[in-house]
């Protein structure tokens, strides 16, 4: 029987889609280098992982990319932007906890991204608690970052189930035994959900 819900959060309760919010930043020519140059760098797994500041990413990002460092300020000035709420799965979200489950966080963010987000979503007052990857310097798809959040909240793995939209951090969570559900779409999960009987 479960009873924990664990929601990852970008792609699954807020939309994170990058290369959309570059279109609106800078030229075309420009894009799928910056968004290797800062979305996919080291820096910012650091940022994940709360070993960084936003500001010393900025610039170790352009030290490396002169070129480029009007573009990438720009680039940082507002991303937060990015991050829309899903209101399907939020609903999803609302139902679980409206039938008596237990619902949680667990998810690699950059620690003002996380604030920013927090404080203009309400659906953060839902949640019993949750582990977010700055605060721990611990990401998934780590074992440790998953055995925390069991731990801090005195979770039965086999009692949980983990909706991530990335497979990787899915296995990682399947590794102690975690239930999991790889998220697609709003309409998907809910009917994966049902179909491990959860009510709702």
């Amino acid at each position: 029987m479960y009873t924990n819900i664990i929601f990852d959060i970008g792609n699954v309760l807020l939309s994170f889609n990058p290369k959309e919010y570059l279109k609106e930043k800078i030229t075309e020519e420009k894009i799928e280098d910056l968004y290797r140059e800062i979305f996919q760098s080291e820096e910012w797994v650091m940022l994940d992982r709360g070993t960084i500041t936003e500001n010393e990413a900025i610039n170790k990002i352009i030290d490396r990319n002169s070129k480029y460092g009007d573009d990438i300020k720009l680039v940082f000035e507002d991303w937060y932007n990015i991050l829309k709420p899903i209101e399907e799965t939020i609903e999803i979200l609302k139902d679980l906890k409206n039938n008596g489950y237990k619902i949680f966080y667990l998810s690699n963010f950059h620690d003002l991204a996380f604030k920013d987000v927090r404080r203009k979503n309400n659906f953060f007052e839902l949640f019993d608690g949750g582990v977010v990857s700055y605060e721990e310097k611990l990401i998934k798809p780590e074992e440790e970052i998953y055995k925390l959040i069991l731990k801090r909240y005195n979770l039965i793995a086999e009692e949980s189930i983990f909706i991530d939209d990335t497979k990787l951090n899915i296995e990682g969570a399947e590794k102690l035994s975690i239930n999991t559900l790889l998220f697609e779409t709003p309409e998907k999960l809910r009917s994966d959900l049902k179909n491990l009987n959860i009510n709702i």
